[in-house]
């Protein structure tokens, strides 16, 4: 599709291209002048994934605002880019059937205020995760078909078989059936219990945990009381608390101040002299010892300048 292949049709209302296979679609190749179009048929028209994007890029230089119905069912689409029709401000109805949509991402119909119908059947959704159901619901109260898909009937679609049984929206619930496991073929899933999709755990399980949460409510409880007391006790010995940890600081403070005097005497470098002095003393005062303990015990000595001289002792003679 070339640039402006539909720019002299100013009275176009309707625009069927299917059965097509465009493999290529220039960005201004759906521009008409003042946008009388209000029906594009592009089902069976799209040659593959490249196409998608160049009618992404078609929609949104094309000034489609008077566009209220876009058919793009039969082709294979896996995923939609966000923002996909963003600008189609008024499209009332959106067709989508017949492809191969596997989920709904967040943005997918963002800008779609106008929209009545959502055609999503024939498909391949398993189920509708939390994102793509708030995307969904953020369409309001339309019509919304999601019939005739594979839906997988878990535990993982509790939250799509809560959404059917409360969402505001019109949705052909009777066509929203399981696929699989083998015993809930062809089951409705709206008010199908959670017991049946598999979600529930076991009593003997529940009754353990129940027994677990009272244990701990229990400890906790005791441990508040003991807490209380504790502190109940703190309470009344507040006095004696008070002067028993004015001791303790007296006494750290008497301590500190002595290391603080020891450490001052040391580190004064004037008693180095002294300190030096007195070992010499100590040190002659130890010599002088070590002679008078060598000298036999009938023997005194005498100071270096005088004669040293040896007294005997004798027995006195009795008369």
């Amino acid at each position: 599709m070339a640039s402006h292949s539909f720019s002299a049709l100013i009275n176009l209302r309707l625009l069927d291209l299917s059965g097509n296979q465009l493999a290529l679609i220039h960005p201004e190749a759906l521009s008409i002048p003042g946008s009388p179009l209000q029906e594009l048929n592009l089902s069976h028209s799209l040659y593959n994934f490249t196409a998608l994007m160049d009618l992404t890029t078609a929609l949104r230089w094309g000034g489609l605002q008077g566009l209220l119905c876009l058919d793009l069912s039969g082709n294979h689409l896996a995923l939609l880019p966000p923002g996909l029709f963003s600008h189609l401000p008024n499209l009332k109805q959106l067709v989508l059937t017949n492809n191969s949509l596997l989920s709904v991402y967040t943005g997918t119909f963002s800008g779609m205020n106008h929209l009545e119908v959502l055609d999503l059947t024939y498909n391949d959704f398993r189920t509708f995760r939390d994102d793509a159901l708030r995307e969904l619901e953020n369409l309001g109260n339309i019509q919304i078909l999601l019939g005739n898909n594979p839906y997988t009937c878990s535990c993982e679609s509790h939250d799509f078989v809560a959404w059917l049984n409360e969402s505001r929206a019109q949705v052909d619930v009777d066509a929203v059936r399981c696929a699989s496991p083998g015993g809930l073929t062809d089951t409705r899933l709206r008010r199908l219990g959670v017991q049946a999709i598999g979600c529930v755990v076991p009593v003997q399980a529940e009754v353990s945990d129940l027994t677990l949460q009272t244990s701990y409510v229990f400890l906790g409880l005791v441990l508040g009381f003991v807490g209380m007391l504790f502190l109940f006790v703190l309470y009344l010995n507040r006095k004696g608390m008070k002067n028993w940890i004015i001791e303790m600081r007296n006494a750290c403070r008497d301590v500190l101040e002595g290391y603080h005097y020891r450490y001052e005497i040391d580190s004064d470098p004037r008693l180095g002299y002294i300190s030096a002095d007195n070992a010499g003393r100590r040190a002659h005062r130890h010599l002088g010892l070590s002679l008078l303990q060598q000298q036999p015990n009938d023997t005194c000595i005498i100071p270096s300048d005088t004669q040293v001289k040896q007294v005997k002792t004798t027995t006195p003679v009795n008369s």
